[in-house]
């Protein structure tokens, strides 16, 4: 099973909690009219976008459209976060001081500096001078920021492996370029599969921060319909709704990779 039935436990309490929390602010609480009927047609709707075209079809909203750009923000920016992190940790532990003090610098420095203010720097300064899109420009910002932490976590993954898998790889002969990759990763990633799912959880929630950029990205596409609606709290519900499904998700797979690498342990 995908999905294991403690997730769907969990979720079912969630929607549980949340519908009630909606039922005592309506029957109880604010005096609000709720619009809930805006709601769908921002997600899918059924016409045509253009003049030209004659026969109306189903559509995606902008809150779905949004929806889609997160997830290839997300999904890119944790390839080179994975990347750049895997780089950054095996550089910590280098024999070479340069090296190892260049990494600690890159780490620290992007660690205790706000994101936004790296999407800003990015955006306006790398990306003017390198020709960067938005979407390069916030995708390159989560990947680095993320980057930095995952290098931590790799670093910590790759100490937690005993000195003898390494000593014993390069006594059979391997370099220890191949006795990193083959012997010492491998295991590594296992033990860091945990934490690399927080990290990559509040990079999709970090996600929103692009949308000051004019990245059409989910938070901008909500933020838009609510200036268009005014139903400020029914799109917000429904954007945190959906990030709450894509975090979801990821960690529903998380788990399952786990327990099929505890299998083949």
């Amino acid at each position: 099973m995908v999905f294991g039935k403690r997730s769907i436990i969990t979720l079912a309490v969630l929607a549980v909690i949340i519908g009630w929390v909606y039922y005592f602010l309506t029957a109880r609480g604010i005096t609000y009219i709720w619009h809930w009927e805006q709601i769908p047609q921002l997600l899918f709707y059924h016409g045509t976008r253009t003049a030209a075209e004659t026969t109306p079809s189903l559509h995606l909203g902008v809150l779905m459209i949004g929806f889609i750009l997160t997830l290839k923000i997300s999904a890119v920016a944790i390839v080179f976060a994975i990347i750049l992190g895997t780089i950054v940790g095996i550089a910590r532990l280098s024999s070479e001081p340069i090296t190892r003090a260049i990494s600690i610098t890159f780490v620290e420095l992007i660690r205790n500096t706000p994101l936004l203010v790296q999407i800003y720097i990015i955006y306006f300064f790398v990306g003017s001078m390198l020709r960067l899109s938005a979407f390069a420009a916030g995708t390159a910002a989560l990947a680095i920021f993320e980057g930095a932490y995952v290098g931590e976590i790799v670093r910590a993954g790759i100490q937690s492996i005993h000195k003898g898998q390494m000593e014993a790889a390069r006594s059979l002969g391997m370099s220890y370029g191949k006795a990193m990759r083959h012997i010492v990763l491998p295991q590594a990633f296992k033990r860091i599969i945990p934490p690399l799912a927080g990290q990559f959880i509040s990079l999709v929630k970090d996600s929103s921060l692009v949308s000051v950029i004019a990245l059409a990205d989910l938070m901008f596409q909500g933020q838009q319909a609510v200036a268009r609606t005014y139903s400020a709290f029914e799109i917000y519900f429904t954007v945190a709704a959906l990030y709450l499904v894509m975090t979801s998700v990821l960690s529903m797979a998380t788990q399952y990779i786990e327990r099929r690498l505890a299998i083949s342990d």
